[in-house]
């Protein structure tokens, strides 16, 4: 229980930061797929998706 509140608000938290920065829509995207990858145990949806987050970060 602690822990998805802890993915919760750290899920906030890194959301209203790619609100207000470079990265905009298409990192609070990515995000999204990350924790929904972890949280679905997908784990190629949330690697693939953390390393496009990644790419695009290198880029901002």
């Amino acid at each position: 229980m602690i822990q998805s509140e802890g993915l919760v608000a750290a899920a906030e938290f890194v959301l209203s930061m790619l609100a207000q920065s470079k990265i905009g829509l298409l990192g609070a995207i990515l995000m999204a797929l990350i924790f929904a990858g972890i949280r679905m145990n997908h784990t190629r949806l949330a690697v693939g998706a953390a390393v496009v987050f990644a790419i695009l970060m290198s880029q901002a």
